[in-house]
């Protein structure tokens, strides 16, 4: 094997990324390497790319940048078990500690050591991506790699919507960005009555319905209450996930919890915003912060479901090859686009 690759790296403090040639990572005891075949292109990928406020505080330069992937191995650590030389994989793109009071309990998400692949650490955009042995998942014959390059998402989104039970109830889900989108399949594959989501994106929105059986609501065009009363929602949603970061959503779906309603955030504010938690308080809705995916419960629980009948495929609207990867940029960029596929193969 060459020991040289091609990989993408911000290698500048300035917008854009750079294809160029870099070293094959060394493989360490308990480490794998992994021939990365295809890479999906994230909303993180896009700070990096234009090198906003939080990208220039959190990332180190140079760096290769990508985090959701899938490949295949072809070259194992010496301490490492139960993997196989040519097995294909995805992987967890949170590097834990083993320190922490979490991880020793198991709860390795939530460990405060946690480091990101393609944020913190050299990352996937690259022909070859080193991983702890760890963090690896290995992909059923049944997951493409196109499936498997976009897991991280996915799971952000299973890891969200599976927080609080669903069946039976009434969803509503503001931000129809493709975690979003696919957290509605999640939430309508779980067993949900109705599940409505709200954007002011009209592209997204009907994204949305080519993806899963939902209900989508333009907020510019049409008001949410007459939408509840079309569905018989008489009370008000029972869980909300928000995913837009957007205070106007969040302020709105506050207002359309029933009573002890529940609510997981997965959505990052731009910025600090003030909250009325008064409605909060005296609707007594329960409100849960989501970080990545339970490791390793997410990855079981939505592998389970992609094989099951779980179908996202459609949320994935773009390939590129990786020399293209301006083009893939440009289209996530433009704010109509799914999930964007780079093929490194």
């Amino acid at each position: 094997m060459n020991n040289e690759m091609k990989a993408l790296v911000k290698a500048h403090a300035r917008e854009g990324l750079w294809l160029q040639i870099e070293p094959v990572p060394d493989t360490g005891p308990d480490d794998v390497l992994i021939r990365i075949n295809k890479t999906g292109i994230c909303g993180t990928d896009i700070h990096i790319w234009n090198w906003d406020k939080w990208a220039k505080k959190t990332v180190p330069l140079p760096l290769i940048t990508g985090h959701e992937f899938a490949g295949e191995i072809v070259e194992l650590g010496r301490n490492v078990e139960g993997l196989k030389l040519g097995q294909r994989c995805s992987g967890e793109g949170h590097l834990i500690g083993k320190k922490s009071r979490q991880s020793r309990a198991g709860k390795f998400h939530l460990d405060p050591e946690t480091r990101g692949i393609g944020v913190n650490e050299q990352g996937a955009f690259a022909e070859y991506l080193r991983l702890p042995a760890f963090n690896v998942v290995a992909l059923p014959d049944e997951i493409s790699d196109d499936i498997g390059a976009i897991l991280d998402p996915l799971g952000n989104a299973v890891h969200t919507a599976l927080s609080f039970d669903l069946v039976g109830e009434d969803v509503l889900i503001t931000g129809a960005g493709p975690i979003g989108i696919m957290a509605a399949a999640v939430a309508r594959h779980a067993g949900a009555r109705n599940v409505v989501i709200t954007d002011i994106n009209q592209d997204r929105l009907d994204l949305a319905t080519k993806v899963s059986d939902i209900t989508p609501v333009n907020v510019t065009k049409d008001e949410l209450a007459d939408v509840q009363a079309r569905l018989n929602i008489t009370q008000g949603f029972d869980v909300g996930l928000e995913m837009s970061g957007n205070e106007i959503a969040l302020d709105q779906m506050i207002e359309s919890m029933v009573m002890g309603g529940r609510i997981a955030l997965l959505g990052i504010p731009p910025c600090k915003k003030p909250i009325d938690w008064s409605r909060i308080v005296f609707k007594a809705i329960t409100l849960k912060g989501i970080y990545g995916r339970e490791i390793f419960e997410t990855w079981y629980k939505m592998i389970a479901m992609l094989q099951n009948g779980l179908n996202v495929s459609n949320i994935i609207t773009h390939h590129f090859n990786f020399g293209d990867f301006k083009h893939g940029f440009e289209a996530m960029k433009a704010g109509s686009a799914g999930k964007v596929i780079l093929d490194w193969t």
